[in-house]
């Protein structure tokens, strides 16, 4: 049958050739003017509407010489520019910004002991004082507002390590301009939390994962395999993916506990390891296991036929010890950031992003073919230029007995680590905006 226009057949037999055009020309003038639409007005979320985000509703603060409060009206208008549509914003620079931090060590419950830089006498303050300028626009600071409005009605989850843990706790020190959370979760286990924000109906959570795939602790029984872990490369982590479904966003992240003596599983089988020390027993780099259980948690996502939200991948966040290996008396001491220019990611940090990088491709197409929202929250290079923001030395007393003496793994809070949620709200913002842009493109095609 002869197809004409926009690909309809014409079962009369009549000539429609005239009508087609005018309704394809229609159509094209629909699609430009829709497009020019969603560049020039912005997403809009009434917050007026709602009288529990009154001034006399927010949670109490320090005095505002302790800290800046940021300018954000709740009634602000979640604007998304074109250029930010277009904009790489994780490739920039960090810009003094006098106005941070935007809450302070006393006014925060949710910031972890080893973080709590200031508590423990850290005396400089300058690393909390910078913001992230991407180079092609401008990342806004964090809106706890906008975010919690985005959000409403919907639950986040934080799988993986401590350090994705720093994150959740920084995010609800962000938020606690405009309210804290109740704590809902369902057992005492500090590394499964779910945190509920009433007015917003909005759930955080984090689910402890270090290896996201199964994994058990170093036995006690064989002194051959004292501190060893043991990884199941090819199943799944069931403390987290058994609840995958609950969330409309997922973010996951690995990567320091790798660098740990592991023995390798497959199909029940010890298939190699990571510095097990053991005869006949291949000794893998830790990029072997690295991937492989990137690929299973991702395998994982996929596997959930109701899963239907989004999944993020938050990339590696290097280490900054100088002088010797975290356990060999490294330590992190700068001051100020680094300019892009002035360091490469190389070494065990370029190897760990490269593996989650081609991964996530892999991953990427899979979840295309299975409609599957896979994002990249892509914090390596601007970490990458902040050895200033880790505790080192000040995340405990000076003669405390404590595993990890200078932390240049976790980040301060308040400090770098806050910029986070600006680049999370960004993602959501565009997230926003593809979804209205995929609705607009089903009903025009409809035309």
């Amino acid at each position: 049958m002869k197809q004409t226009g926009l690909g309809f057949g014409n079962p009369h037999g009549k000539n429609t050739q005239g009508t087609t055009h005018r309704s394809t020309s229609k159509t094209l003038l629909l699609i430009t003017l829709t497009l020019i639409i969603l560049t020039v007005i912005p997403l809009y979320f009434p917050f007026n509407k709602f009288p529990y985000l009154s001034s006399s509703n927010h949670p109490s603060s320090t005095s505002p010489d302790t800290i800046s409060p940021a300018n954000h009206p709740h009634d602000q208008l979640i604007t998304i520019d074109d250029n930010h549509h277009k904009c790489d914003v994780f490739s920039g620079e960090w810009v003094p910004n006098p106005n941070a931090p935007y809450y302070h060590n006393t006014t925060c419950w949710a910031i972890h002991e080893h973080q709590n830089c200031q508590k423990y006498g850290r005396p400089d303050s300058d690393y909390m004082k910078w913001k992230w300028k991407p180079d092609e626009c401008d990342l806004p600071v964090f809106n706890p507002y906008q975010f919690l409005e985005i959000v409403r009605d919907k639950a986040l989850a934080f799988v993986g390590d401590s350090v994705g843990r720093n994150q959740m706790q920084s995010l609800i020190c962000m938020l606690s301009r405009v309210e804290y959370p109740i704590d809902v979760s369902t057992t005492k286990d500090e590394n499964f939390k779910r945190w509920y924000y009433e007015s917003y109906n909005f759930t955080l959570a984090t689910y402890w994962s270090p290896f996201l795939v199964k994994f058990k602790e170093p036995s006690t029984d064989d002194p051959t395999l004292a501190g060893v872990f043991s990884l199941y490369l090819d199943e799944f982590d069931n403390a987290w993916t058994n609840h995958i479904d609950d969330f409309n966003y997922l973010i996951i992240n690995g990567g320091h506990w790798f660098s740990r003596p592991s023995l390798y599983y497959e199909k029940g089988q010890i298939i190699g390891c990571k510095y097990c020390q053991k005869d006949n027993i291949t000794d893998y780099p830790m990029t072997f296991g690295y991937h492989r259980a990137f690929r299973t948690a991702y395998k994982a996502i996929m596997s959930r036929k109701n899963f239907k939200g989004v999944a993020m991948l938050r990339t590696f966040a290097p280490t900054h010890f100088e002088g010797g290996d975290w356990n060999k008396g490294g330590d992190c001491p700068r001051k100020k950031p680094f300019k892009s220019n002035e360091i490469r990611l190389e070494g065990s940090n370029l190897e760990m992003y490269l593996s989650q990088m081609e991964e996530f491709k892999w991953a990427e197409k899979k979840a295309k073919d299975n409609g599957l929202k896979l994002r990249l929250l892509d914090i390596t290079q601007p970490m990458l230029l902040r050895p200033d923001g880790h505790p080192s030395k000040f995340g405990h007393w000076p003669n405390e007995n404590v595993a990890l003496y200078n932390d240049c793994v976790h980040w301060c809070l308040p400090g770098p680590i806050d910029t986070w949620s600006d680049f999370l709200l960004h993602m959501l913002k565009m997230e926003g905006r593809r979804s209205a842009e995929g609705k607009l493109y089903s009903k025009l095609i409809k035309v």
